[in-house]
């Protein structure tokens, strides 16, 4: 069962297999499996007892039952409702639990905190490495309205990322910030003052990972909705830095995509 290729549908997930995953016992290895999980009954079978009322509450309240509105709600939740020495008993564990949604609730508790952005980063930072795509995801969302609020001290932090070694630091600095993002709110700062932003983008034109090319390529491609001769010149300078870089013509073929 570790071993299996996640189904292409959810209809298609075999009954076993979604047991497993609602107890929390195996992590999703799709975004099918992601998307099918019951997070009702995983709550109950990761969280101890005191929190399933108030968390079940709030989850039949809400107005938007997808998948990340729910782990928004938990992560949210979770967090308002615990005291300090509790908060980081639990993140703790759900941080190290073997099921990927468990730790998407602690990366949203990452955002739910007053701490300055620096330090959010810093507490994301095991998130945004972490080897299942779906904590990825979660990992720059859980901070995106912290970056939105301080676009340019963010600017600033990230732009170390940029060169780390771990792909996924590379990318979480790109897709963080994108103009338009996916399943969030726009970054309408990028859109109207790109040239602030790109210096982070700089570091990556010829980037080795696929992962942090398609990232970049959708990067550029966002702002070509508002600022189209901008990212024409940018993938013209770029093509002429790198002029045998294959990284970089897939990217620029890629972020000029709207244009044919």
């Amino acid at each position: 069962m570790e071993n299996r290729k996640g189904a292409r549908k959810i209809d298609e997930i075999p009954s076993a297999v979604l047991e497993v995953l609602n107890r929390g016992q195996l992590p999703t290895v799709n975004l099918v499996e992601w998307l099918a999980i019951d997070q009702r009954q995983l709550l109950q079978a990761v969280l101890p007892i005191s929190y399933h009322t108030p968390l079940l509450e709030h989850i039949e309240s809400s107005k938007s039952q997808s998948a990340l509105a729910l782990i928004k709600l938990i992560g949210t939740q979770l967090y308002q409702i615990t005291d300090e020495v509790e908060r980081h008993r639990l993140s703790t564990f759900l941080q190290e639990h073997p099921a990927d949604i468990p730790r998407c609730w602690a990366a949203i508790m990452v955002g739910q905190s007053d701490a300055s952005l620096a330090e959010k980063l810093q507490q994301i930072l095991p998130f945004a490495k972490d080897n299942h795509f779906g904590v990825r995801e979660i990992a720059w969302i859980a901070i995106r309205e912290d970056i939105l609020s301080r676009p340019e001290e963010a600017f600033k932090l990230l732009l170390p990322w940029t060169t780390d070694a771990n792909e996924y630091v590379r990318r979480f600095a790109s897709e963080s910030t994108r103009p338009k993002g996916v399943w969030c709110r726009q970054f309408s700062f990028i859109q109207e003052e790109p040239t602030l932003a790109l210096p982070l983008l700089e570091n990556l034109q010829a980037d080795s990972s696929k992962y942090v090319q398609d990232s970049v390529a959708n990067w550029l491609n966002d702002l070509s909705k508002s600022q189209p001769q901008l990212v024409k010149d940018v993938c013209s300078q770029w093509t002429l830095n790198h002029p045998q870089s294959k990284a970089t013509a897939y990217i620029v073929r890629r972020a000029l995509r709207s244009f044919k």
